[in-house]
């Protein structure tokens, strides 16, 4: 059977905009996937393509296609869309607790909540905050930084 494997919004990315350690995202997923996701990342990823286009590092039409194709991907089952878990706001804050050495953004404790709460064995980042999280909350960490 298959890890189940975590992507965040920090390396998901990488398979949509040319970045550093895109091809190394890319061959992950097509050698892994499917891979799970939460619906933290529908928001988080439609700010960030947001967020590029107000940057001018993509127009308008690009972030929709980006993010259109990411829809795609998501309906086709490339990736694992999870919903969000009742007592997802607890859990976050009890992490929060549990790791007050790790300097963990709100958004951070939420992935690794639901990372808990599907029981994914492998977390994919990008983020140096999240390898830290990650690693400390027991997971086997892949990183795209």
């Amino acid at each position: 059977m298959r890890p189940t494997i975590y992507f965040d919004t920090s390396a998901l990315a990488k398979w949509y905009l040319n970045e550093a350690k895109s091809d190394d995202v890319e061959q992950y997923i097509q050698e892994n996937g499917p891979v799970a996701i939460s619906e933290i990342t529908l928001v988080e990823m439609r700010g960030l393509l947001a967020r590029r286009r107000r940057e001018r590092n993509i127009d308008a039409n690009l972030e929709m296609k980006i993010f259109a194709t990411f829809e795609e991907d998501i309906r086709r089952n490339y990736l694992a869309c999870h919903p969000l878990p009742k007592g997802l706001a607890a859990g976050a804050v009890n992490l929060l607790s549990a790791y007050p050495e790790i300097p963990l953004r709100t958004l951070d404790a939420l992935h690794l909540v639901i990372c808990l709460e599907i029981q994914a064995q492998v977390l994919a980042t990008a983020d140096r905050v999240m390898i830290a999280g990650g690693k400390a909350a027991g997971f086997s960490v892949v990183r795209f930084d």
